[in-house]
């Protein structure tokens, strides 16, 4: 048909090539088609007929323009579609002119074409047509790899992608439980590339293959019987197969000869929906995704719409007249009777008349108006279109990618990045009618737009293989409970497997689960290892019993170094208290009450402030209570010095010196802890390696050189107290200070040197009990040591306390 546009069309009418008609038009040509007629194929391309007449009858789409068309047929074959987007693409083609002469005249190329149905076919067209930038628009090519716009920058199409449809497929295999399967392809790209995105997506939906077989219908019987016979012998009773309608209908066929036990078939949108196919009856119960039933107003009054007369202008609705109805319009045929009117196409039963599955006629009808649209888009604005307009099938291109419309029978029209609609199906289920027959029945749906996880709906019950109304279970291994984890069998297919329990630390909360995963740092499963419970936190917490009496310790002793102090201030005039310095001693009082009182602040959940305030306190309380151990032995060597003749070492450490000295050693001290929390401070943290069932909340180090630096400062005090204290243990003195001192620093020492290996091994809260009790035991021997003497004589043996008894034979230590 002419027109002031032509758009091409191109259809697998026949199966394969020989050398007979190929064109489908009022424009007859000699190309090789041979073989049966898909009566269906040939209704997809008067309903590309059909739809260019309906657009053309519009004012609203490309007004005053008539669209002309070129329908091709590709017998299925690369070849020969490859040859005719040649011609589409040059523009040369033979055509009959209105006076009926044959003549040939040079045509511009379409500026885009419908089809071809299957994906080989449409991938050799598309590498040429994508030179020239022409516009491939198919209707039903699903091979996944069109999508590549790298390789296929010009082709689209109104029917998914196989991507798609082979994921939902394992999804919904593995929904029915079935792990055990076959698999049948054609020996096509549609086929081997829809087979291949299958496979991957059930191996990771833990689904196993026992075989997977091709075929094509051009190849050998013998592979044919090979395959039957495979499908026959198999243990597998589930066959997904992704196959073309013809190949599918010479395996039924075969198998027909020798029928296997009844078989579960999964289809592709190729044949799932295909009429000609019901007469198999093994085929009971298939299950697939279809493209969506549509209604097409006025198409069908449009196919019955011929006559003798009208089929006669076209090589291909001859072939369809005669095969239709076992006559010759020519009467040339041999021994077939001459066609003499009487036939009547209203009452035709075939699959080109049948418009009650109008499936596949819906994407030729929706590709016809995508291209419609493009050519508007690019020839016409707000009133009117320009049909001298001068345009390149690059513009067309352009404008496919932005069209989106609704079709008259209310069907979305778009396309994404990769020339893909957006994927929609019917999940067809074959089942019997009352009449014994099969039908196509809509049990479901799936859309790709819906939210993750939801994009499948059911509507009504599945008839499974044979009529079946429960649903078979075809498993090489029972379903492993939530707990365990799926492992191979040695030598056997990933879905024969045996059920291990979960490691340690970890949990699978599903049936059937191919692996365990671990819990999360803060959790830890439960006896059954199906979920993951928080870890108790564990810290030293006010109300343990062991935080209770390091508490009581601690008050107890602030509370005698209270006392002591008071004792002292009470009898400040005394020789006893006056000796060593009194200042020094309360000082030390002051100190020790700090130092009792600082172990308080390693009780309780650590927070930011404690963790600073407990290693800060205790680190400056600690020097600042050495300091004044280390005065008053610095005070019993200088007086002890001083009574020798001519010196004067008082002189030079006399009370100012002994407070400077005591603040010097204790503001080094701060500024070691100035700048370890400048640097790195001590912050509450999860230790959640010490043990795997609960978390340690403690007080990490933050810079542990501070930490040890600051413990180490202590330690070099208490040391050199230790050295000078033992050097003046043997003075001569009733009452002298040094042996007490050497004693307490003895303590001290032991106290710290077994708090190391003690602090480093203990575990969990007891680290924070082993500090404290380290604090505690140190404080206590200072205490005990220094100061029980002193308060002993003062309280019980006051007539001790004199300075006659004090001096003895040596001169007053009194200061």
């Amino acid at each position: 048909m002419n027109g002031d546009f032509i758009i091409g069309g191109i259809f697998s009418i026949h199966f394969y090539t020989n050398s007979e008609q190929n064109i489908y038009s009022r424009q007859p040509q000699q190309l090789q088609c041979a073989g049966s007629m898909n009566f269906r194929q040939l209704r997809f391309a008067r309903a590309m007929e059909f739809t260019i007449h309906e657009i053309n009858n519009r004012t609203d789409l490309l007004p005053g323009i008539t669209l002309g068309y070129q329908i091709h047929d590709s017998c299925s074959e690369v070849p020969m579609a490859v040859k005719v987007a040649f011609q589409f693409a040059n523009g040369m083609e033979p055509f009959y002119n209105d006076s009926d002469s044959c003549s040939k005249s040079a045509a511009a190329a379409v500026p885009a074409l419908v089809g071809d149905s299957p994906s080989t076919p449409s991938v050799g067209m598309t590498r040429m047509l994508g030179l020239f930038g022409i516009p491939q628009v198919s209707h039903y090519a699903t091979c996944a790899c069109l999508s590549d716009k790298r390789q296929y920058p010009a082709f689209f199409r109104t029917i998914p992608s196989d991507h798609h449809q082979a994921a939902a497929l394992a999804k919904m295999v593995k929904h029915f439980g079935w792990t055990w399967i076959g698999a049948v392809r054609s020996d096509t790209d549609y086929g081997n590339n829809g087979i291949a995105s299958f496979l991957k997506a059930a191996q990771e939906e833990g689904i196993c293959v026992e075989y997977s077989e091709s075929y094509y219908r051009t190849e050998p019987r013998s592979k044919l019987e090979r395959v039957a016979n495979v499908i026959r012998r198999s243990t597998a009773r589930v066959i997904v197969a992704f196959v073309h309608t013809g190949d599918m209908r010479f395996l039924m066929e075969e198998l027909t000869r020798q029928p296997p036990p009844p078989l579960q078939w999964i289809g592709s949108e190729a044949w799932i929906t295909d009429p000609e196919l019901l007469r198999f009856n093994m085929c009971a119960g298939a299950i697939g995704f279809g493209i969506p039933r549509s209604v097409i107003p006025g198409l069908r009054e449009f196919l019955v719409d011929l006559s003798p007369a009208q089929a006669l202008k076209s090589p291909l609705l001859t072939e369809f007249w005669e095969r239709s109805f076992g006559c010759s319009l020519k009467g040339s045929s041999g021994s077939a009777r001459k066609c003499d009117g009487s036939e009547d196409i209203h009452a035709l039963q075939n699959p080109y008349t049948d418009t009650s599955q109008l499936r596949g006629t819906n994407m030729v009808y929706k590709a016809t108006y995508a291209i419609a649209h493009a050519i508007h888009g690019v020839i016409c604005n707000d009133t009117q279109c320009d049909k001298s307009a001068k345009f390149t099938p690059w513009q067309i291109l352009d404008q496919l990618k932005r069209v989106n419309f609704t079709t008259k029978n209310g069907f979305q029209v778009s396309f994404d990045s990769s020339g893909d609609p957006v994927a929609v199906y019917e999940l067809i289920n074959w089942q019997f009618k009352k009449d014994g027959g099969l039908d196509f029945v809509t049990v479901g749906h799936y859309d790709s737009s819906r939210p993750r996880g939801q994009e499948f709906s059911m509507s009504r019950a599945i008839s499974w293989m044979g009529g079946r109304t429960e649903m078979p279970r075809f498993v090489c291994s029972e379903s492993c409970p939530p707990g365990t984890r799926k492992a191979v069998k040695k030598g056997k297919p990933v879905c024969c497997y045996d059920c291990i329990p979960c490691a340690e630390g970890e949990i699978s909360n599903k049936t059937d689960s191919l692996n365990c995963v671990g819990c999360s740092p803060d959790f830890w499963p439960n006896t059954q290892r199906d979920s993951c419970l928080p870890k108790p936190v564990e810290f030293l917490s006010w109300d343990d019993t062991l935080s209770i009496i390091l508490t009581v310790f601690s008050i107890t002793g602030a509370f005698i170094a209270v006392c002591v102090a008071a004792v002292f201030y009470k009898h400040r005039t005394s020789p006893i208290v006056r000796a060593n310095n009194s200042e020094l001693s309360f000082l030390l009082l002051f100190s020790l009450t700090l130092c009792f009182l600082c172990s308080l602040t390693f009780i309780g959940q650590p927070s930011e402030w404690s963790c600073v305030l407990r290693h800060t306190v205790f680190g400056i309380t600690f020097v600042l209570c050495i300091s004044c151990v280390l005065g008053k032995t610095l005070v019993v060597l200088m007086a002890f010095r001083a009574t020798l003749p001519g010196s004067n070492a008082m002189k030079w450490f006399g009370p100012p010196q002994q407070r400077l000295s005591v603040l010097t050693f204790t503001l080094i001290q701060v500024l070691i802890c100035v700048l370890w929390l400048t640097t790195s401070p001590p912050l509450p943290f999860k230790n959640l390696k010490q043990y795997k069932e609960r978390i340690i909340l403690e007080c990490g180090l933050g810079s542990a050189i501070g930490f040890w630096a600051v413990l180490g400062y202590i330690g070099f005090l208490a040391l050199l107290c230790f050295i000078l204290a033992f050097l003046a243990r043997k003075l001569p003195d009733n009452f002298n200070e040094a042996k007490f001192i050497t004693f307490s620093m003895l303590i001290f020492c032991a106290v710290w040197i077994t708090f190391i290996p003690a602090y480093v091994s203990s575990p969990g809260k007891f680290t924070v009990a082993v500090e404290i009790f380290a604090i505690l035991a140190s404080s206590f021997g200072l205490s005990i040591c220094i100061f029980v003497p002193k308060c002993f004589i003062i309280m019980f043996r006051p007539e001790q306390n004199t300075k006659k008894h004090l001096m003895g034979k040596v001169p007053s230590m009194s200061l």
